[in-house]
């Protein structure tokens, strides 16, 4: 009897144990949820920036309370209708009795679980699109009109999609409704079906109609905004609307809007009078309709009418993307220069070219990062990046161009080392700015530095070199400590080769405080390491840094704008900062031709990469932002006040931008154009140079640019774009500029690489306080003749690798194992034509070597030169005398040209050794190079073979050499 009585005790027993455990679950996850968002909370506080924060997440809840409530409320209530006014006596069959009896003890919970589980997921959908709504709620108008329509381009960017995405919503909102008012009508008995007969309750048919009603007049609504949306959409032509879209899609648009406005009337009518014959009637019509004036109508005017006389009817829409493209892409205003290339290398043609000349950068920043780390690493533990930055210095009063890198930690060299505390308390930062010349070069090939060593000295003057916030900073770091505890943070060794090592304590605001238990907690839990909450080395004064590379801090301050996917460090006021360049984009700027930013960004500096906007139309460099590499404080300039979007965007986040005006004139002189801006623009240009219609349709004159001919053969990589000081035509001095080429666009098989144009633009600020250049930004486009075969990247690379002495003299190079390794192969305007400029490195075996200039070739016209130093490959190329000195003049070099004669005439023809002695002094210099390289990895055999190498070529040189004795 006992046993009887304690059976049905323990269901009751467990379910209160489920309860607590499920209760326990939710509290625990919801407790790792509020950990993350309170750790968002102090992050954003610290930086300034909690209000981008606090309005993202009152608009996401907002969004997803709207848009729960607006799923879940009609939901409810059609199934709610749908259920209370079923057939009381309703004669149902065997099966439908078997799902009811399934069904009832689930209704209630049914009713009321189905559409809140549809709501959360509207809701989500909702909540996604914040930025979207917010724009909407704060647009602002462009002061442009679309051609077709006449609306402000405002309409299109912010009100369409908004409008759009509503419609959108409430249709599936309607639809989902009334596929369950049908699956309740049924289930309980409102529509029976008996053989062919259906038969529907008044009810049912009112509930029906009425919902059908208002699904197709929303679907009307739709069709009327799609007509609007052909000035945005992709055809076989270009983007926006054509002939056809304009002739028969648009008009038809609006034809069947009217139709379906019209069926969604019958319905409501069917509601009343209860016969279904008119909107199924209506509804067919509809679909044929759809078929024939929005499919077959389009297709026959476009094959009878617009195919047979294309390049007349569509000239002035092509005139419309023409304009739009330009407009949209910031290239409506560049100054195109029609450009005579001289082919003819003359003595002194680059004497009015000497400062450009000068700064030809021979240091090629994805070359040479080895020898930073070879010659400016000093410790396992720090590190550079495999791609170094270009920038420029004002060093005595003239501009420098640099190649420049952070000196950042690499915790993986620390090995056994690399405990907790040592990668989270003792190595905290990096240290230092390296910076060399971009145009000089040492003796043996090396780079010179400009600024260098630890601790760091140069010529960019005193400056904090620590650097906490940098591309490879670690996870996170635990900084501060109580004033006058002894510091415990590494700060950098003493000496390159001493063991004595240099601490310091962090002094800034980096970070959230660590300042109670509770805070600790947090963040043991967010990095998952109980040794945050448990370390002595944590204290009240500690703050933790993370989120420390400075385009993750700009995105997260700034989720609106898309940024440059490179950041660069240059020394400003006496920090080192890091710059970076944010865009903002749309794909719904009418008649712009649509561009992947992916595809457009990729070359041979870096892969194409996933972007929150790939397919864009319109981009503007609004904004220019600066981390600061000690404390990581962000700073956002309005860079493009004028653009629209960066408006809306500045009343939806007010006071986190600073005008450009609080630009100071040291930041101003490190700004550059951005180069993923530049390279959208080259895209486009390749096709958009061309404004005349009839010139664009035909494609007669279509550019691309030319793959990278460095890169490897079995790769289309194209070539990056490049910053230089130089003088393009039109300008009065040199100016920092970035610049690309064009050839011809290859038609199949078939590619010419002869250069067609030449993109330059002005990427100097200037450097006054606030106030941006005058010149700044300004793009020109060299173009030269059909008629002109001035040989383009692809054709000069080919010509250095098949010209025999060049050939000769890098089998001579590569002896020994050594590795020959082509630098970027620059193209600058000067004397008149182009000239090409490629710098040639040298690497031995072994895992301490690193490229050292070795060699420089030069091209102009059909006519090349290869020495050992750009000055003198210069004035070989110019008969004997270039007219300009370059940036490597000092450097000695293994031969160097007579000089000219007293009385001011140049020689025609330099004073040169012969072949065979230049081919032999080259094959000299190398065996000297191995053989020293032999003696430093103590390989004997190695350096008898170099040696004996070196005295035959030597003897060589005497025989070749010797006076003739015995003249005839």
């Amino acid at each position: 009897m006992s046993a009887q009585t304690q059976e049905p005790r323990i269901p009751r027993r467990r379910a209160p144990i489920l309860i607590t455990i499920g209760v326990v679950a939710l509290l625990v996850i919801g407790f790792f949820v509020f950990v993350g968002l309170y750790a968002d909370v102090l992050w954003y506080d610290q930086l300034g920036f909690l209000n981008v924060l606090t309005t993202e997440w009152v608009a996401r809840i907002v969004l997803f309370l709207v848009g729960f409530i607006a799923m879940a409320v009609p939901v409810w209530a059609s199934i709610q209708i749908a259920y209370r006014t079923r057939p009381v006596y309703a004669k149902l069959n065997s099966q439908l009795d078997r799902y009811q009896e399934v069904f009832e003890p689930l209704r209630r919970l049914a009713m009321y679980g189905i559409p809140a589980v549809l709501g959360i997921f509207a809701g989500v959908s909702a909540s996604s699109r914040w930025e979207l709504t917010l724009m909407w709620l704060n647009r602002t108008p462009f002061g442009t009109t679309d051609p077709q329509f006449g609306f402000d381009v405002g309409f299109y960017v912010f009100e369409l999609p908004f409008y759009r995405s509503i419609v959108g919503f409430a249709s599936a909102v309607v639809l989902l409704s009334l596929l369950l008012v049908i699956a309740t009508n049924y289930l309980y008995g409102s529509i029976r079906v008996s053989g062919r007969e259906v038969v529907i309750s008044k009810s049912a048919r009112i509930q029906i109609a009425v919902t059908a009603g208002i699904y197709l007049l929303l679907q009307a609504i739709s069709i009327w905004f799609d007509q609007y949306a052909t000035v945005t959409e992709n055809s076989t032509l270009m983007t926006g609307a054509a002939y056809t879209d304009v002739n028969a899609v648009i008009p038809g648009r609006g034809i069947l809007a009217a139709i379906a406005a019209v069926v969604a009337l019958l319905f409501f009518v069917t509601a009343i009078i209860g016969r279904w014959r008119l909107p199924l009637i209506g509804t067919a019509l509809l679909i044929v309709s759809s078929l024939i004036i929005g499919s077959l109508y389009p297709w026959v005017i476009q094959r009878f009418q617009v195919d047979p006389s294309a390049r007349s009817l569509e000239a002035p829409y092509i005139e419309r993307n023409i304009d739009l493209t330009r407009d949209a892409y910031g290239v409506d205003d560049i100054e195109t220069i029609p450009f005579e290339a001289e082919t003819d290398a003359e003595p002194g043609a680059l004497r009015s070219d000497a400062a450009t000349t000068a700064n030809i950068r021979l240091m090629d920043p994805l070359v040479i990062s080895p020898a930073f780390q070879q010659l400016q690493q000093f410790r396992q533990y720090y590190q550079f990046p495999d791609a170094l930055d270009v920038d420029r210095y004002d060093i005595d009063g003239t501009t420098q161009d640099t190649v420049v890198a952070v000196r950042d930690l690499a915790l993986s060299g620390l090995g056994d080392a690399e405990t907790w505390f040592n990668s989270h308390i003792v190595y905290t930062h990096g240290y230092g700015l390296v910076a060399a010349a971009g145009n000089q070069r040492s003796v043996d090939g090396q780079p010179v530095f400009l600024q260098s060593g630890i601790p760091s000295t140069g010529s960019l003057g005193e400056f904090e070199p620590r650097v906490y916030f940098g591309e490879d900073s670690p996870a996170y770091s635990i900084v501060g400590a109580p004033e006058g505890a002894d510091p415990v943070e590494l700060d950098y060794p003493a000496g390159a080769s001493s063991d004595e090592q240099t601490y310091t304590t962090f002094e800034g605001d980096g970070g959230p405080a660590l300042d109670n238990v509770f805070t600790k907690l947090v963040y043991a839990l967010k990095f998952q390491s109980e040794q945050i909450f448990l370390s002595d080395a944590v204290n009240d004064d500690s703050q933790i840094l993370y989120d420390r590379d400075p385009i993750e801090r700009v995105k997260k301050v700034a989720p609106y704008l898309t940024l440059d996917s490179d950041s660069y460090p240059s020394v400003v006021d006496g920090r080192v900062v890091w710059i970076v360049d944010g865009y903002t984009l749309t794909d719904q700027y009418p008649y712009s031709n649509k561009v992947s930013m992916s595809e457009a960004i990729a070359d041979s500096e870096g892969l194409p990469q996933s972007l929150p906007f790939d397919e864009v139309n319109y981009i503007r460099n609004s904004v220019k932002a600066t981390v600061d590499a000690y404390d990581g404080s962000v700073t956002l300039y309005a860079w493009d006040d004028e653009d629209p979007i960066l408006q809306t965007w500045q009343k939806i986040f007010p006071s986190t931008l600073e005008p450009m005006s609080e630009m100071s004139g040291a930041l101003l002189s490190h700004v550059r154009y951005p180069a993923d801006l530049f390279k959208m623009q080259r895209a486009v240009l390749g096709r958009y140079h061309v404004t005349n219609p009839g010139s664009f349709y035909s494609r007669e004159d279509a550019w691309t640019t030319p793959n990278d001919p460095t890169a490897a053969s079995n790769t289309q990589l194209l070539q990056p774009p490049y910053y230089l000081t130089m003088q393009m035509p039109g300008q009065d001095v040199p100016a920092y500029s970035l610049y690309s080429t064009f050839i011809p666009e290859a038609r199949g098989e078939q590619s010419r690489n002869v250069l067609r144009g030449y993109l330059a633009v002005d990427s100097d600020a200037g450097s006054t306080d606030g106030e941006r250049a005058e010149g700044y930004g300004t793009l020109r486009l060299l173009t030269l003749p059909e008629d002109d075969n001035v040989p383009g990247p692809g054709q000069v690379q080919n010509t250095f690798n098949g010209d025999p002495t060049v050939s000769q003299s890098l089998n001579l190079l590569k002896q020994g194992q050594s590795e020959v390794i082509n630098g970027n192969l620059l193209t600058v305007p000067v004397g008149g034509g182009l000239l090409y400029v490629q710098p040639v490195y040298v690497k031995s075996t072994g895992n301490t070597s690193y490229p050292l200039l070795q060699k420089v070739l030069v091209a102009f016209g059909d006519q090349i030169a290869f020495q050992d130093t750009l000055d003198l490959a210069l004035d070989v190329l110019f008969g004997g005398d270039s007219g300009a000195a370059a940036g490597d003049e000092e450097v000695e070099p293994g031969t160097t040209p007579t000089t000219p004669p007293e009385g001011g005439e140049q020689p025609t023809t330099p004073t040169v050794p012969d072949d065979e002695t230049q081919a032999l002094l080259n094959e000299a210099k190398v065996a000297l190079q191995n053989k020293q390289a032999a003696l430093a990895e103590g390989d004997w055999a190695a350096y008898g073979a170099a040696d004996a190498q070196l005295a035959e070529i030597i003897a060589q040189l005497i025989e070749l050499n010797q006076p003739d004795t015995n003249p005839q």
